[in-house]
């Protein structure tokens, strides 16, 4: 968290195909997943959605061709802890913004930033077709993402908890006519349900996740439902590599507390956060012309009891029970004796002595 504004670097460049949590994912029955940017600066990195293809090792191969473009916000207590108390970057120096208004400072404040420089590009290229010599601007990539947000190339995805500050960026982002935003977490949102359906916001919720910071405090396990109910395109959201394939239980905790129908909830975890994403055009319902993403459960998808048993991502199956490769248990038959794999020797203790005061032998 070095600046409060960092639109120009991206998650694409930091994909881990070998991270086992793809297929984890994979084992819960989750096809997709939208990489973010952490939640320190008010305008952070570029996202990346990505397809849960195990096994290739490019991280080009795991990319969701075609997926509209994506950028991190954050409103409230990280990006005014990290940058106006501690001073971004652990300076220990201060810097805008230490208060939630001087959050909304920044927003705007980087939004004329890339208006001007969005509108200095349209006067080159309206002067160039005039003049072939015209001399363009300087390109910046972290404006130049700015001014992709106010063309509506770049969807914005915004971590935010309290109803005042979800808002505050609808006003923002009216003023500068951007008109797509997901709200991520957003406990606070059953408060303002008609004017993110107004607006035309989404929502992506916890099924019931709080008070693990003070502005937290204030959250219901009814937020999917009410939201759901006010018209607002709503999902769930794990915010975690861990939690990511349990997703169809958090669909059904949302379905108990809220009373959904079975569609609704598990619109939560299928077409909802594909419309977010802009994908829903290839994924998040089985329908013919959409990419063959499926899960086979071995009961229906929102018991407790139910367990993915293959899921499939572009008709390929890339988690199957009955083929699990028991990455992390072993087969250990309890009668055989246990074979000391390697002894320490004379030879390695005295070149690990050098790195290292003291060394267990066994």
């Amino acid at each position: 968290a070095t600046d409060p504004v960092t639109a120009m670097v991206t998650m694409e460049d930091v994909v881990n195909p070998y991270h086992i949590g793809i297929y984890r994912a994979l084992a819960g029955g989750v096809t997709t997943s939208h990489l973010m940017h952490g939640s320190a600066n008010v305008i952070g990195g570029q996202n990346e959605t990505i397809k849960h293809r195990w096994g290739y090792t490019n991280p080009d191969d795991l990319r969701f061709e075609g997926a509209p473009r994506t950028i991190k916000f954050a409103l409230g207590e990280n990006p005014t802890r990290v940058h106006g108390k501690r001073g971004g970057g652990g300076s220990g120096k201060a810097k805008v913004p230490a208060t939630r208004m001087g959050v909304e400072a920044v927003i705007r404040d980087a939004f004329e930033q890339g208006l001007r420089y969005k509108e200095a590009w349209e006067r080159y290229e309206a002067e160039r077709r005039r003049n072939p010599r015209a001399i363009p601007p300087p390109y910046d990539l972290r404006l130049e993402t700015l001014a992709d947000i106010l063309r509506g190339d770049v969807l914005v995805h915004c971590h935010s908890y309290r109803a005042d500050e979800i808002l505050m960026l609808l006003r923002v982002l009216k003023d500068y006519g951007v008109e797509k935003v997901t709200f991520q977490h957003a406990n606070e949102a059953f408060k303002v349900a008609p004017e993110l359906a107004a607006f035309g916001a989404y929502a992506s919720v916890f099924s019931d996740w709080w008070s693990y910071k003070f502005e937290v405090y204030y959250s219901t396990a009814y937020n999917a439902a009410i939201l759901t109910r006010n018209g607002v395109v709503t999902s769930v959201n794990s915010d975690s590599g861990e939690l990511n394939r349990h997703l169809y239980h958090e669909a059904a905790k949302s379905q108990r507390y809220g009373g959904l129908t079975d569609d609704e909830a598990l619109a939560l975890i299928t077409i909802n956060p594909a419309r977010q994403l802009g994908i829903d055009d290839r994924v998040g319902s089985i329908e013919v012309g959409k990419d063959a993403d499926l899960v086979v459960f071995d009961g229906h998808p929102l018991s407790v009891y139910a367990i993915p048993v293959m899921t499939f991502v572009d008709g390929v199956r890339y988690f199957d029970r009955e083929r699990d490769p028991d990455d992390i248990r072993l087969d250990v038959d309890p009668e055989a004796p246990v074979d000391a794999s390697r002894f320490v020797t004379d030879e390695d203790w005295h070149a690990l002595e050098a790195t290292a005061g003291w060394l267990f032998q066994f």
